[in-house]
Parts: structure tokens; C-alpha cells; sequence
């Protein structure tokens, strides 16, 4: 059978950094040096007490059998302590917590369990694809709220609610963000929650990057908002913390009745994550924090660097608060071919890979995003490589569009 027609792929746009990622892997191939700052995938390591605890759990025998889907008792009693000390947040790892295989699965595992086909779901644009897409596999309508310069998210809500038919079942929050690095403080989360709570909407909060922010304001909880705890659910992960993103360690906590949702869909679904996996997960919770102060202060001296020398190279970029990614609008001579056109001409004679904007929602056009995931001697390579790009941008761009006359 040829090109079989599946309901849920039909639903899902082809993947827009692909052809990016293609270009980044046939240039690498050839032995070109690729500064790649595109993927958000951390470099700095897992801290070794956590490792430690890791190899120490693995040489028990008895923790290679099944685990449980919904994570061990001591992961969750771990998760509950943390959001204790951090947020003042008092959470029953019994009915408000559940393990998962990251948050993405999290939330995509949530939004199968909480949709029918044709409920509307409020997302944010751009967003972490997840956030959109895995409600549109559950047969979901989402409906996008522009998040883009000019827009105002409360202004935005109200109109979604009022014009969406059918009513929307639930909205998407992400604090910081990916990919725009913004962040929100406790007066945000109460109205949305205010808001919500009249309508009945229920808030699935995405607070992945909780700990790496630059200010001396750490990012706040929905659940810090008592009322939240009636209708929100919140997503962390150890991914960004600890440096742990291939270890595949999240949580959901909050609502109960969604906390119990996911954790049915959950139990038909996995086993959860290896024993030890989860082990050391709550050693990293229950351990000695100063890992993440070293993290965070090592993404904050990378991202000074890069601002600074990126200013210094003719591109000016917003300095982000909070996460590991630079959220760069374009600069003024490229804004004319487009966020993916940028990308690959950046790739090409700048040999520096970026994630084009357009692939996190068509509001993201006219940026891209810049990840922090190389160390600063590689981030200053990265800039003198720009800077050339930038001084011979006139050339470069009647390159450009020459071909793109020969093609048409």
C-alpha cells in the first residue's frame, strides 16, 4: 500500500527543522566545523553524585525487574520536598504527583487523557512544538494566541474564550519560555487562574526551566496560587536542572483529578523510567543543590558573552532572563528572506547552526533561537564566525537571491 492515509500523521505538519538538521549533517560529513547552537540539548554534565547513585542502585539486582508507571514512592516524596523548599507549595506525592518519561511524554500522555476529539485547546505561538501538537494527535483544535511583540496574552485569552466554539477545555501555559525566554511573575499566574477558574479551563503549566534564570527573581509556580490547585497541572523536569536530559525524568503535579487522569493512561502505557534512573533522581532532588547554582552560572557567563559579542558583530539581541536560549529577532538586512532562509544561509557561510523561528508557530517568524549549549570558547568562535557573515551580508544576499531567480 502506498502513502497510507493515518488520521493522526495526516494532522502533523512535516518536521520544519529538518531540512536545517539535513544541511547540519551533510556539511559535517564533508569535515566542516559546525557550531551548533540550534538543538536545546545541554552540554554540561550530570553531576557525579547523582551518576554515583545511579551506578550504586544498577548493581542491585533486584532494580532491573518492571518499576512502577507512576514513579517510585521516594521520587515523588522527593518531588513533593522540592517544591516545598522552593515554592512554599505543599504537594500529597500520593494523589498530587506522578513520574514521568520527561515532560513532553508527560504532557503528551495528559493530553490523551483529558481530550475528546474536537475539544479546543489554547496554545501559545510560537511554542515548544510539544505543547500544540501533542493535543492535535489527541484530536484536539488548537487554537493559537499570538505571543509575539504587540500581542498581550490576558487580551489574547479573553478572546480566545469568548470566540472559540466549542468553549476550550484547556489553555497551555510555558514560564520561562521556549523558545522566547520570557518569563511572568505570581500577578500573571492569579489572573490566568482567576480567569480559568470562572470558565472552567483547565491550565496545564510547563515550568521546565524553573531553575535557570539571571535575575534575582527565580521563576514563580502556577501552584503557588492556591486556587490553582482546582484546575492547573504543572510539568518539571530533570532535564535542564541536573544536565539530565537523556536520562528521560519528569513530573506532573497538582490537580488531583488530572494528576489521576495521566496516571490511568499512564499504567496502560509504560512501567515507568529504569529503577535506578529513578533513584538517582531523587538522590538529585534530596542532594546537595550546589550543582544547579553552578549550572545556572554558567549559562548566564555564556549568555553575557554571547550578547555582547553578537552586539559587537552588528546584531543586537535581547538579553534573556531566564532559560538557555536567546530568542533573536533578525537582523534588519535578512528580514526580508525569513527566519528558515537565515538559518541555512547562517549554517552555510557562518558554519554556526541556529533553530529557525517559523518552526515553533508562524509568530515566530522574523526570529531564531540561539541555545546556550556550547562552551564560551566555542560561543566567541561562533561570533567571529558571524561577524564575518555580517560584514559581507550584501554580498551574501545578492548570492541569494540569484538563486533564487535561477529557481524560478
Amino acid at each position: 500500500m502506498e502513502n497510507p492515509a493515518f488520521y493522526r500523521i495526516r494532522r502533523l505538519p512535516p518536521y520544519l527543522f529538518a531540512e536545517v538538521n539535513q544541511m547540519k549533517a551533510a556539511a559535517r560529513a564533508r569535515g566542516e566545523d559546525i557550531i551548533d547552537l540550534g538543538m536545546g540539548n545541554p552540554d554540561l554534565p550530570t553531576p557525579q553524585h547523582i551518576i554515583d547513585k545511579l551506578k550504586e542502585s544498577a548493581d542491585n539486582p533486584r532494580a532491573h525487574g518492571y518499576s512502577m508507571s507512576r514513579g517510585i514512592p521516594g521520587l515523588r516524596k522527593a518531588l513533593a520536598g522540592y517544591y516545598k523548599r522552593r515554592f512554599g507549595v505543599d504537594i500529597d506525592p500520593e494523589t498530587e504527583a506522578v513520574v514521568t518519561l520527561g515532560s513532553k511524554e508527560g504532557l503528551a500522555n495528559l493530553a490523551q487523557a483529558i481530550t475528546a476529539p474536537g475539544d479546543v485547546i489554547l496554545s501559545p505561538n510560537p511554542s515548544y512544538p510539544i505543547h500544540p501538537y501533542g493535543f492535535m494527535i489527541a484530536g484536539a483544535s488548537v487554537r493559537h494566541m499570538p505571543m509575539a511583540p504587540g500581542y498581550d496574552f490576558m487580551t489574547e485569552l479573553e478572546k480566545a474564550a469568548q470566540h472559540s466554539v466549542p468553549s476550550p477545555s484547556a489553555v497551555i501555559l510555558n514560564y520561562p519560555s521556549n523558545p522566547t525566554a520570557e518569563v511572568v511573575d505570581l500577578n500573571f499566574y492569579r489572573e490566568v487562574v482567576n480567569f480559568c477558574k470562572k470558565r472552567g479551563i483547565w491550565i496545564l503549566s510547563d515550568l521546565a526551566y524553573a531553575e535557570i534564570y539571571f535575575d534575582d527573581q527565580p521563576p514563580p509556580s502556577i501552584l503557588e496560587i492556591p486556587e490553582a490547585r482546582d484546575i492547573a497541572v504543572e510539568f518539571t523536569s530533570m532535564s535542564k536542572t541536573y544536565s539530565m536530559a537523556g536520562w528521560r525524568v519528569g513530573f506532573a503535579a497538582g490537580n488531583k483529578h488530572l494528576i489521576g487522569a495521566l496516571t490511568r493512561v499512564k499504567s496502560y502505557l509504560d512501567y515507568g523510567a529504569f529503577t535506578p534512573v529513578q533513584v538517582a533522581a531523587a538522590a538529585a532532588l534530596n542532594g546537595p543543590q550546589e550543582c544547579i547554582e553552578e549550572h545556572r552560572q554558567t549559562y548566564k557567563a555564556r549568555r553575557d558573552v554571547l550578547i555582547e559579542g553578537l552586539a559587537a558583530a552588528g546584531w543586537q539581541v535581547p538579553s534573556p532572563k531566564a532559560t538557555m536560549f536567546a530568542w533573536a529577532p533578525l537582523p534588519e538586512a535578512f528580514k526580508e528572506i525569513g527566519s528558515m532562509e537565515f538559518a541555512k544561509l547562517l549554517l552555510t557561510h557562518a558554519k554556526v547552526a541556529v533553530s529557525p523561528g517559523v518552526g515553533f508557530g508562524e509568530y515566530g517568524e522574523g526570529y531564531v533561537r540561539i541555545a546556550l549549549v556550547e562552551n564560551e570558547h566555542r560561543i566567541r568562535q561562533a561570533i567571529r564566525n558571524i561577524k564575518r557573515f555580517m560584514a559581507h551580508k550584501d554580498e551574501i544576499l545578492a548570492e541569494w537571491r540569484e538563486a533564487q531567480q535561477d529557481k524560478d
